[in-house]
């Protein structure tokens, strides 16, 4: 294959990532050191940040409550994913789904129905003691609930990937158990949980919905953007307040792809897998605490469900379907949901061949150079780039009088841009880990026959990695669906996402209606996620057969 149409699809991604991601940034950063009429600043607002009490409370607020959600979340989806990985459990699919629930809901439905159990009017207020939910209590236990999945699906895969031959060696030294599990199993997920914990520990921080809904007073760096930009109208401000934020998300970005790194590199190629086998005094204890954090995870859902079907909380209890008649509560209605499924629907359709197709023209056929070296680094930047932040980076660069491209703001097409900057990162990673599994004597072959490389493409590649390409599909659709602070100061009139429609109607004091468009934008990633895995085994059969011959 020339070239020439391979540096043109590297020059079109990149593009694609440069006016999405990197302009955006770069006008973040300038608008820190510029001054209200746009004069150069210095650090003038930087020192005016370090000054105020109130936003150094803020960042303070933001870290220690990072860090206890940390403390918590960690150990307990470690604690789960050993029961899944290393236990002889009943109903392990089970619990695995249960566990990708808080995934496909949007940050805003655990604090939700926190909020129904011990708000002001809660039912179990009384439990607290005379506390108050809103505040740090509520964000954290927001939080664990938001983050778990996360931290348990990192832990699982650290801890799948054991080699039992360790296992084996330890037993012929007649090694304790609890001595195997500190000298075999925690120096085997170490790096898994350095990542696990850089994951959470990110996103509690960086996170908006939460402490919007269920912070009260208590200020964190999310919010303190929000009230910047939209409350205080302090772009400039809006902006020093970012780049701080972005600090703790670079930093955990950083130490995350040393840990991913140094993981990777553990894993032996005549590693053997670990079988556990049963043993009642560690498959007991580990099916209870399962059920347990189950139990927990169900309940919450199932107390948000049962909140959007309140006719008048907590007044009258009976149950109604008069929530989901949004054009109550919202002048958009049922459209914002509609916006929001189109919304998702176009970053799966244009995300997912573009992160597949770059992928793939970085790992089979790009051309020497600096080109792909610069696109590979873009690539993973996204990673580290809070939703809010890159939300504000876009309204600064979009809104500009001077920019040309002024005219996406407002639109649809803006949400999309968006949102599949913002998620890009991971598809790309799924994508070319799929790619390297292949071997490359395809490509060879095909060139061998005088077939063009998009054709090989098209009739080897894609059908081969047809079921990661349909997970990316699925990963851009479920994300876009349920984004919060990437799109908070991008929506126009016509084109508000449900997701924002929840933040407004529980500003509104509307907290069944809040809840009940939160169940409808989990029902669709739920049914989406369904026709997922019912396609799945058609698409596995029609496309991996070959493998079993």
């Amino acid at each position: 294959m020339r070239e020439a149409p391979l540096r043109a699809g590297l020059w079109l991604a990149l593009a694609l990532l440069g006016i999405g991601l990197v302009l955006p940034l770069g006008t973040v950063l300038l608008r820190a050191f510029e001054d209200a009429e746009g004069g150069f600043a210095g650090l003038a607002n930087i020192l005016a940040y370090a000054r105020t009490p109130a936003l150094r409370l803020a960042a303070w607020n933001s870290l220690w409550t990072a860090a206890l959600t940390t403390l918590l979340t960690v150990p307990l989806a470690f604690l789960y994913a050993y029961g899944l990985t290393r236990a002889c459990l009943p109903a392990r699919p089970a619990f695995r789904a249960v566990m990708l629930l808080p995934v496909l809901a949007p940050s805003l439905l655990p604090a939700l129905a926190l909020i129904t159990l011990f708000g002001n009017q809660g039912l179990l207020r009384g439990m607290l003691g005379g506390g108050s939910l809103y505040g740090p209590a509520g964000i954290v236990a927001a939080q664990v609930f938001y983050c778990f999945p996360h931290a348990a699906i990192i832990l699982s895969v650290a801890l799948g990937m054991a080699d039992a031959r360790l296992y084996e060696a330890a037993a012929a030294l007649r090694a304790g158990r609890w001595r195997v599990f500190w000298t075999v199993t925690l120096p085997g997920a170490r790096y898994g949980l350095v990542s696990a914990a850089t994951v959470v520990f990110t996103l509690v921080v960086t996170d908006f919905g939460i402490p919007k809904v269920i912070g009260g007073q208590f200020p964190v760096l999310a919010t303190d953007v929000y009230k910047q930009v939209v409350g205080l109208q302090n772009f400039n401000m809006g902006a020093v307040v970012g780049l701080v934020l972005l600090l703790p998300a670079v930093g955990g970005f950083l130490l995350d792809r040393w840990a991913e790194g140094q993981r990777s590199a553990t894993l032996s190629g005549r590693a053997v897998a670990y079988q556990p086998r049963p043993r009642p005094a560690r498959d007991v204890p580990l099916l209870l605490l399962c059920l347990l954090v189950a139990g927990f995870l169900l309940g919450i859902v199932g107390v948000a469900c049962w909140s959007s079907l309140i006719r008048f909380w907590p007044w009258n209890l009976s149950l109604t379907l008069d929530n989901y008649d949004f054009t109550r509560f919202d002048a958009a209605g049922w459209g914002a949901v509609w916006t929001s499924v189109r919304m998702a629907a176009w970053v799966a359709l244009l995300g997912t061949p573009l992160a597949f197709g770059t992928a793939w023209l970085l790992e089979r056929g790009a051309p020497g150079g600096l080109l792909p070296s610069v696109l590979r680094f873009v690539a993973g930047l996204p990673l580290a780039v809070p939703g809010l932040v890159l939300g504000l980076g876009t309204i600064l660069f979009f809104n500009h009088p001077a920019n040309p491209l002024g005219i996406l703001y407002g639109t649809l097409g803006l949400l999309v841009l968006n949102s599949l900057v913002h998620f890009y990162t991971v598809p790309h990673l799924a994508a070319v880990t799929a790619i390297r599994q292949l071997d490359p004597e395809f490509e060879a072959v095909g060139a061998s026959l005088r077939v063009p490389a998009l054709l090989t493409f098209l009739r080897v590649t894609v059908p081969i990695c047809l079921p990661a390409i349909l997970d990316i599909a699925v990963y851009f659709f479920v994300n876009a669906m349920t984004t919060v602070s990437a799109v908070i100061f991008l929506y126009g009139p016509e084109t508000k996402p449900a997701s924002i429609a929840v933040v407004h109607m529980d500003e509104a004091g509307q907290a069944s209606a809040a809840a009940a468009m939160a169940c409808a934008i989990l029902g669709v990633t739920v049914a989406v996620k369904l026709a997922q895995l019912a396609m799945a085994g058609v698409v596995e059969r029609a496309t991996q057969g070959w493998r079993a011959r």
